[in-house]
């Protein structure tokens, strides 16, 4: 008798879960007091790697054991679950989506078409509705279809563009973004078919913009040399430096040339729920198709991301496609098979990680949320402003602050040491393992970075940030 059989019993499910739940409880409850990035030397970080390359055993183990092994493993990691991981773009993971998705694995619905579990498939496009038309701002008959992140979003929006521009001639489509768009863009369209060489980098502003005129030539260009121009790219909060691309006049731009306009709003298009957000983010209605990330900031769990197009139609006509083995199959009234709208056919439903939280703890509560993380990046960059050693180029237009050490003058001598300092100072400031922060390159300048976005990251978090911040900086003048 196996001490786990494949189908227990109600006792034995409900011990199990208890086990489970217990543990997952205590960490959320102590995720404050947890280091943000791992405590394990690296010797034994490559132990514990090694024990879990080994393959399952031929008889079953016991659950707490395997628990505790888990949380071995969870533990050599960032911390991504806490209030002091600054780095990248945080994903913060809800407790109430956690318990969605328990409840969905355990019911395990079919997503990939509407009429095997008709009303769960409208629960998920309620979710894409509201992310299309009341977030995002796009007209009625919006819509489109939740995927495993934003990398997957971005290349079925690349495929629809150039399927709806392009058909089936590929070889002189291009493609417009800037060195600031996340590196998913490029891998899109090359995915998606289109030559590296075709995919150009429109130049920048001062102010780390997409340059509309730059681009307008750039097409123009390509034009005249008998290319096709199919897709612009711009970028609603980029992932170094938080900036929001000109929307409105990028728009118009790809309207007056017939080119797909696709907006990255992966990180940003959710701080449309706020007013300061909604009025950065001026012209995102304009899109053809956007990229969101409910990972980022709707605090949902890694796994979750959206594409929502203007166009319906032109999504279907990219991505439709049928066996005989589903000729059983019925229509789904106005509810449409996600299958048919992107590259996988089989996947669970995606919509209730997002829906219960929505629904339990309604949109102000995000909105809310949303809002104390921009008040905490303004406060980041007010305070870092004021810390003579340090060089804070901009303000932020979301919740990202970057910063890096001041160089003693204009030459490039003094711009190499800084940047050399500027990675001291973030190895300083991560050894104190209270916060995590990340660095990028800017305009050929090593800079740190400060991103504001986990749900349970609150003003206490961040002021002991600065004050770690702070003194190491001005350790790095006295030393």
């Amino acid at each position: 008798m196996h001490p786990f059989p494949l189908e227990p019993d109600r006792a034995a499910m409900t011990e199990m879960g208890r086990l489970v739940l217990e543990r997952v409880v205590d960490r959320t409850e102590n995720l404050a007091a947890r280091p943000a990035t791992s405590a394990l030397s690296p010797r034994a970080e490559a132990d514990l790697v090694e024990s879990f390359l080994a393959p399952p055993p031929d008889r079953g183990g016991d659950l707490k054991v395997l628990l505790a092994r888990l949380d071995q493993a969870a533990d050599c990691a960032l911390e991504t679950a806490g209030p002091g991981h600054l780095a990248y773009i945080p994903g913060s993971g809800l407790y109430s989506a956690a318990l969605a998705e328990f409840y969905n694995r355990a019911v395990n619905r079919y997503g990939g078409l509407a009429s095997v579990a008709p009303a769960l498939a409208a629960l998920e496009e309620s979710v894409i509705r509201w992310m299309a038309r009341d977030v995002c701002g796009l007209p009625e008959g919006s819509g489109g279809l939740l995927t495993s992140g934003g990398s997957m979003a971005t290349f079925s929006a690349t495929v629809a563009a150039r399927h709806h521009r392009l058909g089936e001639d590929l070889a002189c489509g291009t493609v417009y973004t800037t060195a600031f768009a996340h590196h998913s863009v490029a891998k899109a369209a090359r995915l998606a078919g289109i030559p590296a060489a075709r995919i150009r980098t429109v130049p920048h502003t001062p102010d780390l913009r997409m340059d509309p005129h730059a681009a307008a030539a750039m097409i123009r260009a390509d034009r005249g040399a008998g290319l096709r121009p199919f897709l612009l790219v711009a970028t609603a909060g980029t992932t170094d430096t938080g900036t929001v691309d000109p929307l409105h006049q990028l728009a118009g731009l790809a309207r007056r040339e017939d080119v797909w306009f696709h907006i990255d709003a992966a990180y940003g298009g959710f701080f449309r729920l706020t007013a300061r957000g909604e009025e950065r983010l001026a012209g995102i209605e304009k899109a053809d198709s956007i990229t969101l990330d409910p990972h980022k900031t709707l605090f949902m769990p890694f796994g979750t991301g959206t594409l929502v197009v203007r166009d319906i139609a032109a999504l279907h006509a990219a991505h439709d496609g049928t066996g005989s083995y589903l000729q059983d199959m019925r229509a789904a009234g106005s509810v449409p098979d996600s299958g048919q709208l992107g590259p996988e056919l089989t996947h669970e439903i995606r919509g209730l990680r997002a829906w219960l939280p929505l629904h339990l703890h309604g949109v102000d509560a995000f909105r809310e949320a949303l809002d104390e993380k921009l008040d905490l990046a303004e406060h980041v960059h007010d305070t870092l402003s004021g810390v003579a050693e340090l060089e804070v180029p901009q303000r932020p237009d979301l919740s990202t602050v970057i910063f890096r050490v001041r160089p003693a003058d204009g030459s490039r001598a003094a711009a190499e040491r800084a940047d050399e300092a500027s990675r001291r100072l973030l190895e300083r400031i991560n050894d104190h393992r209270r916060i995590a922060l990340s660095s990028t390159v800017v305009d050929s300048r090593y800079t740190l970075r400060v991103c504001v976005v986990s749900h349970r990251t609150h003003h206490d978090r961040i002021a002991e940030a600065l004050k770690i911040i702070t003194a190491e900086a001005r350790r790095h003048t006295t030393a």
